[in-house]
């Protein structure tokens, strides 16, 4: 699939004022400075679509983009560590809960993971929360041009090592990308479109 158009729609905090569209959605998320905003503008193809910073906690609404008009990108902000007041995060926390939980749209979410780091417990607890909630989601590696294809391996084992010790069957679909040298984007991009066409050939259904 090639991007052509991508336009900021709406941000809030409120799900229910989200666009009322019925067009597919896949939401990012992932820890704060994860490299989620830098991932976003990789893959759509525009330097400044979403805002980046050196700052975690940049992203702090749920932000649509209508993406060749008849999808939707969704940026949502990190969990776990942001510059914010505890009364602040916890707003944070519910309204992402509520988006997964009640927004009828989204097709999947796509949880970002640092592939520098080995396996943190707030990304295992958050997919947890995600299968326990039956939404669907894959995984995305980012910053994989910072290490060695071993270690990108080695990093990928221990993940799926340690999400089938927590009662996983198996370990969700995921993507190796790099925002650098634009690794991964044909790959997700693909995987996306094959979810849309399956979703426009049964519109009844969606």
């Amino acid at each position: 699939m090639k991007i052509n158009s991508a336009e900021f729609v709406i941000s809030n905090s409120d799900v229910a004022k989200c666009p009322k569209e019925f067009l597919p959605e896949y939401a990012f998320i992932g820890r704060s400075n994860v490299g989620k905003s830098s991932l976003i503008n990789m893959i759509t193809g525009h330097k400044s679509l979403a805002k980046t910073s050196g700052k975690p906690g940049k992203t702090q609404l749920i932000n649509h983009f209508k993406i060749n008009g008849n999808w939707f990108l969704v940026d949502l902000p990190g969990y776990g560590y942001a510059r914010v007041s505890k009364k602040t995060k916890s707003v944070f926390q519910q309204f992402i809960t509520d988006y997964f939980e009640k927004r009828q749209q989204l097709v999947c979410g796509f949880v970002l993971i640092d592939i520098r780091h080995e396996p943190q417990k707030i990304d295992l607890e958050f997919m947890e929360w995600l299968g326990e909630s039956e939404i669907p989601f894959c995984i995305i590696f980012t910053k994989a041009d910072k290490i060695g294809k071993t270690k990108i391996a080695s990093h990928v084992a221990e993940y799926r090592k340690q999400m089938l010790l927590n009662h996983w069957e198996e370990m969700p679909q995921h993507f190796i990308t790099s925002s650098e040298n634009g690794f991964g984007k044909d790959e997700l991009l693909a995987y996306i479109d094959g979810l849309n066409q399956d979703i426009f050939k049964n519109e009844s259904q969606f």
